[in-house]
């Protein structure tokens, strides 16, 4: 039995790679840490590109401990916190945490900066307006 998905439409061509993609992402999500998507008002010039932040809760993280990274049109933000064994807890309700939360960028957005504030990574995006191309194809007939 074949599996069907909406991208195995014969109208949609190479878009194999998005759905792996797709499919990764719903795998990957436990939920930590969260984060917040919001879109920056926009400058008052009409052609001024679309500006988005993610905003994610990492209280306890250091800025040595996180790293944001964009590999190919992912972004990626990891932190890593390190467990000194220096103190003797008698409770213990704050573990030391790894995380990776990943994000898919569309084609041209990049990262234009990254701040951490009062335990709050902020990554400002832009994703820039899309040229509009129109290509004329010739049609060649044999003789």
């Amino acid at each position: 039995m074949s599996r069907i998905t909406p991208f195995t439409s014969p109208l949609l061509l190479g878009f194999d790679t998005m759905e792996k993609t797709l499919e990764r992402l719903a795998k990957g999500n436990d939920g930590y840490p969260p984060y917040n998507i919001e879109r920056l008002r926009a400058d008052e010039q009409a052609d001024s590109p679309e500006r988005l932040r993610i905003t994610l809760a990492v209280a306890g993280f250091s800025e040595d401990e996180l790293d944001v990274t964009t590999e190919e049109n992912q972004l990626v933000i990891r932190g890593r916190q390190v467990d000194s064994g220096e103190r003797d807890y008698l409770h213990r309700g704050i573990a030391a945490r790894q995380f990776q939360r990943t994000f898919m960028l569309a084609e041209g957005m990049y990262v234009s900066g990254a701040e951490l504030r009062n335990g709050l990574l902020s990554v400002d995006l832009v994703r820039p307006e899309p040229v509009r191309m129109v290509k004329k194809i010739n049609i060649s007939v044999p003789d």
